[in-house]
């Protein structure tokens, strides 16, 4: 019994088995689409934990949702067995809970709101941003910019008036590391006993809308072998990163 237990978790950490997880993670649009139409893209990052007999991807996504009300960051979890879940109590039934596990078998989404002020949102539309005042991440007060200086970090305004995307974006730029996840924040759905090996920034992410899964990328492919040999000398891609909210224009559009 023993010896099978752990043929059974050397099968799960198998580059085909996490980019099976992977794949399917897509077919069920649980992998991120970074243009996503309902979510303006500002600042993603990637990581990659594993155990003896686990591993994990952590895709941490900050934007902005029109339908959420206000920018929060998103932290997609896929991996071999996932921490901390749903409870049953959570739902009205046990046939709830069962369709919720059938469902989201390798995955899990939780959100956070590094942004802690709704003041500086117009409060006449808030998809726009209020003239001047300030603007709260994780507790640290930041002015709001003066509409010339959003050229300057790369956002090139569509109105007058900043929308709040575009501010998100503006932020970004300077205040990453704040608007990303915390440790606690990023191993939200990670077991305790897997180990961060790998923390990416920039990367070539898989074009999700047109039908190209994550193990048709070179990048995911040599992320999968990473986490199955344990060496993150392996991964060394030629695929261009494409992460950058540049990139995917059609996000948050609908």
């Amino acid at each position: 019994m023993k010896k099978i237990f752990q043929r059974r978790q050397r099968s799960l950490l198998t580059a085909k088995a996490i980019l099976g997880v992977l794949d399917q993670s897509s077919e069920a649009f649980a992998f991120p689409m970074l243009d996503n139409g309902y979510v303006y893209l500002a600042a993603s990052r990637l990581s990659l934990f594993r155990s003896d007999e686990h591993w994990a991807v952590v895709f941490e996504i900050f934007g902005f949702s029109p339908r959420a009300g206000r920018p929060d960051l998103s932290i997609v979890t896929i991996s071999s067995e996932l921490h901390d879940r749903n409870k049953p109590t959570d739902y009205v039934s046990k046939e709830a809970y069962d369709n919720y596990l059938k469902h989201n078998p390798y995955w899990e989404m939780r959100n956070f709101w590094p942004i802690s002020n709704e003041e500086w949102m117009d409060q006449e539309n808030w998809e726009f941003v209020a003239g001047n005042g300030q603007i709260v991440i994780r507790g640290q007060s930041v002015d709001i910019p003066q509409t010339n200086a959003y050229s300057s970090k790369g956002v090139d305004l569509e109105k007058a008036q900043p929308a709040v995307f575009e501010l998100c974006r503006f932020l970004a730029h300077d205040h990453r590391e704040e608007l990303l996840a915390t440790e606690t924040e990023r191993r939200v759905s990670v077991l305790p006993s897997m180990k961060q090996i790998m923390l990416i920034d920039e990367w070539h992410h898989p074009d999700l809308v047109n039908g190209q899964t994550p193990s048709q990328t070179e990048t995911f492919r040599q992320l999968a072998r990473v986490l199955e040999a344990n060496d993150t000398t392996l991964y060394s891609t030629a695929e261009l990163p494409n992460n950058h909210w540049k990139n995917w224009p059609e996000g948050g559009t609908l």
